[in-house]
């Protein structure tokens, strides 16, 4: 399959590393022009400068902006108008014992997994339905169905994309726009590296940390690795594409396995 996606243009929010950045770099590489973004500068100039090298004939942009905050938000869609396929990949997560995450930390957690990506949608969507396509992803987790114990506040923030993303795409049904969840399993970048390493410790070498990791933490998992963030950028980019017309108000799992159920 040969997905091509010249003509069409791409946001994607938390994209100077780690999940968003290979999204981002995926769909530059189908051909979109592409918006990465990041909260500072520097660290959008940085990403650029390192796609720009590796895909030189990519149509690359970016926006320093941060996209849980409303100000930020409107900056982006200020900046960037005419968005055809939106992935909202921006996340935050931590370990943290469920009796000890205070009131602030909750409201934390929501704003910035869940409200950037509604307060995008919510920008995008009418464009899109006024041009008659468009796509909008929101990344979610296996955590969604599967709440780690040691994260309830995470669990619980891509639980609530799934009810978000179903929900726009019902209201949106019909259009030619489509509105999906992208459920990543335990996937390698570097923040995991360093969860990984707090949650078996970090005197061990990093393929010994991942085994003990997925056989102590993740042992449902059938890939029995972590996955590489450009396999979920493998779904996002077919998503973003004509040829995923039919599939709304779906959550696909790019996740391993990790998740025992049939469906989500």
């Amino acid at each position: 399959m040969r997905i091509d996606l010249t003509g069409r243009t791409a946001f994607v929010s938390g994209s100077t590393q780690g999940i968003g950045r290979a999204i981002a770099a995926g769909l530059a590489r189908a051909g979109a022009s592409t918006v990465i973004n990041g909260r500072s500068e520097g660290s959008v100039d940085e990403a650029l400068r390192a796609l720009r090298t590796e895909l030189p004939a990519a149509r690359l942009h970016g926006v320093a902006a941060d996209v849980a905050t409303a100000e930020g938000a409107r900056a982006v869609t200020e900046a960037h108008p005419g968005v055809d396929i939106l992935v909202n990949n921006l996340g935050i997560f931590e370990a943290r014992p469920a009796l000890e995450i205070d009131d602030a930390e909750w409201r934390r957690y929501f704003e910035v997994n869940v409200l950037s990506g509604v307060r995008l949608a919510r920008a995008y969507l009418p464009g899109m339905v006024d041009r008659g396509w468009g796509r909008v992803q929101f990344i979610a987790s296996d955590s969604a169905v599967a709440i780690p114990a040691e994260m309830v506040h995470y669990g619980m923030s891509k639980t609530a994309l799934l009810a978000v993303s179903r929900g726009f795409a019902k209201a949106v049904a019909g259009t030619g726009v489509t509105v999906n969840t992208v459920l990543a399993g335990p996937t390698r970048t570097g923040g995991v590296e360093d969860f990984v390493a707090d949650m078996v410790g970090d005197d061990l070498p990093w393929d010994e940390r991942q085994r003990r990791f997925m056989a102590e933490h993740r042992p449902n998992s059938l890939l029995q690795r972590l996955i590489e963030p450009e396999e979920i950028a493998n779904m996002v980019v077919y998503l973003g594409s004509d040829q995923a017309s039919a599939t709304t108000g779906g959550a696909l799992r790019v996740d391993g396995g990790y998740v025992d159920a049939i469906l989500p």
